[in-house]
């Protein structure tokens, strides 16, 4: 299988989320996209009986993800890159999330994730919110 999906493997922000299941449903390993959707629907194979094995740091050791906490709080990651760092930090102690209201600049070092509103999660709040006082 990993051979079959190699050449059409792009990086971790573009690929598909993919969980590999063994033939007798005992379990669901995600192969590729653990933070992008793979341990979730590993998470969600385990209700048909198959157990889940993640093997992503964060989840290995039950911390969040900068992915997880973006995907939460409706958000994109600016800059991708810097998952890496955060994460790794993630796992040794506790990263303050700042929300920062604009408009404003925001100069960030490198190992800082910056996630940026969805407009349509904006846009969803507002209309839901019309017509109440």
């Amino acid at each position: 299988m990993v051979r079959d999906i190699a050449p059409l493997l792009e990086n971790k922000w573009a690929d598909p989320a993919v969980v590999v299941v063994d033939s007798n449903l005992n379990f669901a390993i995600p192969l590729l996209g653990g933070h992008h959707g793979a341990n979730e629907i590993a998470r969600k194979l385990s209700e048909l009986g198959a157990v889940p094995v993640l093997t992503t740091a964060t989840e290995v050791h039950g911390k969040p993800s900068v992915e997880g906490i973006a995907d939460r709080l409706g958000c994109k990651i600016f800059n991708k890159e810097s998952t890496i760092a955060v994460n790794c930090a993630l796992l040794d102690q506790e990263i303050e999330v700042l929300e920062v209201k604009g408009p404003r600049i925001v100069v960030v070092d490198e190992d800082v994730s910056v996630l940026v509103k969805s407009q349509q999660k904006t846009s969803e709040v507002k209309d839901n919110n019309k017509g109440k006082p």
